[in-house]
């Protein structure tokens, strides 16, 4: 049993009880290492079936992050040594990740992420597959996989495209960092409380009657959230993403070359937009491609479809594309010089985009085919 995540039951006067999971390497901002993922899977599959358990909640330790996204060491150092190869360490990563987010889309009961402080990448993923999905003045979310060559995964293929105007496709090329307003504009965020609320509210949730009727569970939870919330939305600011919406769209509109050539040309005054612009720019050209790719994927597919698209892309990026230059550039040597395939969104061959967005698998080999 990993301590790399803590599992506890907290009981209610209802007599049902709340399945507690608390992310736990605080020092890592909580990145999710593959153990943890499998620990979370096993623990969540249990209380799933158990009629004792009536809701569930994940929250992340420390006062800095709920989860930072995902460890990948372990996937660029078997992906360094077999280069050009699909390696079964970034095959078991990403699909026992996409297993884990699946099922708390699927779970049925309530499930409460206290989404307080950094949510990125792969603490999006989980955090996007609760029901219930609390953000606080100091969330600060992103998806910034565009800065290690990847794009956004974890089901950003099914979330992005169902935002306002282009604002998923803003966010997969941008990496800009959502505050609570904007994750609420969004839908990312369904509920805000302050950072000090939490005791409060999980001393109020033991009072709650709790029953085995998991629908009638779903309406407690959301109520009690609802009047909770109620004092800080009438003092919300407004959200940029909201604010700035139509200049968003026009910024994101056309191709992929006037997109680049609109963000290349953009002369703002405002400090988030610029940090936006900057980031965009660096990014991988291999990454634009593929955010482009998958804002082309429409609302049209399901949730399961987009998990099974996004298993295949995420273990060529490792195999054939630029993840491990910018992992190292990133998180291994520090540098922030990645010297990506292609020097520009211009120069990336249409080959090299088709060969990663084809899935390495026969349909029915796929390692997600259960997903229905």
């Amino acid at each position: 049993m990993t301590q790399d995540v803590i599992f506890q039951t907290l009981g209610t006067l209802s007599g049902q009880s709340i399945g507690m999971v608390t992310l736990n390497i605080e020092k890592a901002l909580n990145a999710l290492t593959l153990d943890m993922v499998a620990a979370m899977q096993a623990q969540l599959t249990k209380w799933q079936q158990d009629d004792s358990i009536a809701c569930v909640v994940l929250d992340g330790a420390g006062e800095k992050a709920f989860c930072a996204g995902g460890d990948v060491r372990a996937i660029y150092h078997a992906s360094v040594a077999n280069p050009n190869n699909i390696t079964t360490e970034a095959c078991e990563f990403f699909t026992q990740e996409y297993q884990l987010d699946y099922l708390l889309h699927q779970f049925g009961k309530p499930v409460l992420v206290w989404g307080d402080g950094i949510v990125m990448g792969g603490g999006l993923g989980l955090m996007a597959g609760g029901s219930h999905r609390v953000v606080t003045e100091r969330s600060r979310i992103a998806m910034p996989e565009v800065t290690i060559g990847l794009y956004p995964d974890v089901g950003g293929s099914y979330f992005l495209n169902r935002m306002p105007g282009k604002t998923g496709l803003f966010l997969g090329l941008t990496a800009y960092n959502m505050n609570c307003a904007d994750a609420l504009y969004v839908g990312l965020g369904n509920h805000i409380l302050n950072s000090d609320e939490k005791e409060p509210l999980y001393n109020a949730m033991a009072e709650l009657a709790w029953s085995q009727d998991s629908e009638q569970n779903h309406q407690l939870l959301s109520g009690l959230l609802t009047n909770m919330s109620q004092p800080h939305l009438a003092a919300l600011s407004v959200s940029p993403l909201q604010q700035f919406q139509a200049q968003i769209d026009l910024l994101m509109s056309g191709d992929i070359l006037d997109v680049h050539h609109q963000l290349s040309s953009l002369n703002t005054d405002l400090d988030w937009l610029k940090r936006a612009q900057k980031t965009a720019l660096a990014g991988s050209p291999i990454s634009w491609h593929l955010i482009f790719a998958q804002a082309a994927l429409g609302t049209e597919m399901s949730l399961a479809d987009c998990f099974k698209w996004e298993l295949g892309v995420s273990v060529n990026c490792c195999s054939m594309g630029d993840f491990c230059e910018g992992v190292r550039a990133l998180l291994i040597d520090k540098d922030r010089q990645p010297k990506w395939l292609f020097a520009d969104v211009d120069a990336v061959d249409a080959n090299k985009v088709t060969q990663l967005v084809t899935s390495p698998w026969a349909e029915d080999k796929h390692p997600l085919a259960d997903f229905t």
